[in-house]
């Protein structure tokens, strides 16, 4: 079976034939290290964590690397504002961006180069776009043209007379066209500042991708290049440009772009009071699965609305699966494994198909109906949860609840459920129920079967 992933370059879903198989190399936009992460960054971070698994789990020897802006105007500007050194800026929350991780769950890249550690490489590249005649001097720094470079807007869909200035692309009177964009900015006397032929400055924001991404990756050519829809103009438009006006080869072979999110049909911003940082999310809910099911519910190319119905939907998602966990049966009457065989190829199928992840889960969910029908089939049970365990995998998805905190520990629990059923053996059923509404009170459901007492805690 093949993969076909949907590229944003072509406009249609193809074939997923990587230059050198079983070789993938990867690269994804990361971080401007200015302020925390909020949970737009998670799913950005998640998806392509999540992209990453399964190509390795369908045999693939993946190579990721996501960067690090580490020089920016924003830090610049919020380095100023905060009235600190703005290298203390980036340290602080280059150190939260990693916590962010961990907390995630997500691997690190197999590099993650910061702007500032590679600033000679991005010198020697500019030099050769401005020897190539596509870049040229001011005395406000180093431009590329972009009307030398013939395929500039392809990316994007737009040609160069309907382009319009974007995001990060500021008013500049020694320009030769609004639309030429920064490689290299002459610094002011109190900003960070490097040496370069052309003075003192700093990179543009998009050069350090084409740089890094050809450096640490050891391609001139990606097979995947990975970010948000928001960077498709101009941050992903202008790395084409700078990247293919010099080496005269595609850039990369496939873009993948994820959808944006919103936080109860608004944008994200602090002055609307609607920003949520993943340590917010991590506060109130306690549970990381629960925000990777909620973003799982909805295909990485579309967007998502987050807001409390989701999340709630997300939970019950996962107390299903909990649930399963819980359970266990005692005679194996029948060999199930073909049943589970077709559950798990439609699992991969929906993924082969661009990461199609709500059908993925409802492949899931096939599996834990199938299993609670033959709960009592302990062979077929355990097959499944095994089969759960090695998708879920796949997902980050750990159904590990967090009992940091809590009041009550696991070995507790075990004691109250003990005696509990040592209450339901003399008949004292006052006694039993006081016990469970204990627990309840502290987040723990007991269930009783047939094959004894099980419990769990509330997501």
């Amino acid at each position: 079976m093949s993969i076909y992933i949907y590229n944003s370059l072509t406009r249609k879903k193809e074939e997923f034939i990587p230059l050198h198989p079983p070789q993938v190399n990867i690269y994804t936009c990361g971080v401007t290290v200015y302020d925390e992460s909020h949970i737009g960054h998670a799913r950005s971070l998640y998806i392509f964590d999540v992209i990453r698994r399964y190509l390795k789990y369908r045999g693939f020897a993946v190579k990721f690397v996501r960067n690090i802006t580490d020089i920016d105007d924003k830090i610049i500007n919020r380095s100023k504002e905060l009235k600190i050194n703005w290298e203390g800026l980036v340290k602080k929350y280059i150190d939260r961006y990693y916590e962010d991780l961990e907390i995630l769950g997500i691997q690190k890249g197999d590099d993650e180069p910061r702007a500032t550690d590679n600033i000679p490489d991005m010198i020697k590249h500019i030099q050769g776009l401005i020897e190539k005649g596509y870049a040229y001097v001011t005395d406000s720094g180093v431009y590329f043209n972009v009307r030398k470079f013939k395929d500039y807007g392809r990316l994007s869909g737009q040609s160069i007379d309907q382009m319009q200035s974007g995001c990060r692309i500021e008013p500049d009177e020694t320009k030769q066209d609004p639309l030429d964009f920064a490689l290299w900015k002459i610094s002011k006397p109190d900003e960070p500042s490097w040496p370069s032929p052309w003075g003192s400055g700093r990179p543009g924001w998009h050069i350090e991708c084409s740089v890094m991404s050809e450096k640490f990756l050891k391609t001139e050519t990606l097979d995947i290049h990975a970010g948000g829809r928001d960077l498709i103009f101009p941050h992903h438009e202008n790395e084409i440009a700078q990247s293919q006006a010099l080496t005269g080869k595609p850039f990369a072979k496939y873009w993948i772009h994820h959808g944006l999110l919103t936080i109860n049909g608004q944008k994200m911003a602090k002055s609307l009071g609607n920003f949520v940082t993943i340590k917010d999310f991590i506060d109130k809910y306690k549970n990381v699965d629960l925000l990777k099911m909620f973003f799982l519910s909805t295909h990485y190319s579309h967007p998502i609305d987050y807001n409390e119905e989701k999340i709630d939907e997300a939970k019950k998602v996962l107390e299903r699966i909990l649930i399963l966990m819980g359970k266990a049966g005692e005679k194996t009457r029948r060999n199930k494994s073909k049943e589970i065989g077709d559950i798990k190829n439609k699992f991969i199928i929906a993924m082969d198909d661009d990461f199609n992840t709500p059908q993925a889960i409802a492949s899931i969910f096939d599996l834990v109906n199938m299993a609670n029908k033959n709960i009592d089939d302990a062979g077929f049970v355990l097959t499944a949860k095994n089969t759960l365990r090695e998708l879920l995998d796949i997902f980050g998805i750990s159904l590990k609840i967090e009992t940091k905190g809590l009041v009550i520990t696991d070995e507790e629990i075990e004691a109250k459920v003990k005696e509990r059923e040592e209450a339901r053996s003399k008949k004292d059923y006052k006694v039993a129920d006081k016990i469970r509404q204990e627990l309840e009170k502290q987040g723990v459901i007991i269930e009783d079967t047939k094959d004894g007492t099980t419990w769990r805690r509330k997501l």
